[in-house]
């Protein structure tokens, strides 16, 4: 199962996740509805919690990201540095792969924590582009103010979307 705190994956069943030791693991999906105030303030506290673990030896510049998806469920991601530049991927790519890996398809709101509370790059605007440009996104500094709330399509205003394949 998958830490509702962490997002680790444990072979541990309902025992507490083994890297923050945490109780009632795995997450169940059956969570009580949040009303947006409070989806809004828990995604930008997670993508303030992920940021912790971002690996950015190089640039220093750690990022962290926290993705609600459409179903109530929260993926995080970390951006991840490699000694060959571009083999490191970005927090918000990270989120979004582990939650399309989930089976997750729709998203309605991402939290990006930065120094400078930095605009997703367009890499991963492109990628979040994919499942829908509605979706809010929300840029923190790393002390907890919002510096920005827009959407995607504002983002990204002419983006390659899967409609332009038709």
């Amino acid at each position: 199962g998958c830490c509702w705190k962490c997002s680790r994956w444990s072979s541990a069943r309902f025992a507490g996740c083994v890297y923050c030791a945490v109780a009632n693991f795995p997450r169940l999906r059956a969570r009580p509805k949040m009303n947006k105030s409070h989806q809004r303030a828990e995604i930008c506290r997670l993508a303030l919690h992920a940021r912790e673990r971002a690996y950015a030896p190089y640039s220093g510049f750690a990022v962290g990201a926290a993705l609600l998806a459409s179903s109530g469920e929260v993926f995080t991601g970390v951006n991840v540095e490699n000694a060959s530049y571009p083999a490191g991927i970005c927090a918000e790519r990270t989120a979004a792969f582990k939650a399309v890996s989930a089976g997750e398809r729709e998203f309605s709101a991402i939290a990006v924590v930065s120094q400078g509370a930095a605009a997703p790059c367009g890499s991963c605007r492109q990628v979040l582009a994919e499942f829908g440009c509605d979706m809010t996104v929300i840029m923190l500094e790393p002390d907890g103010g919002v510096r920005r709330e827009t959407t995607l399509r504002e983002l990204l205003p002419e983006g390659f979307y899967p409609e332009n394949l038709k």
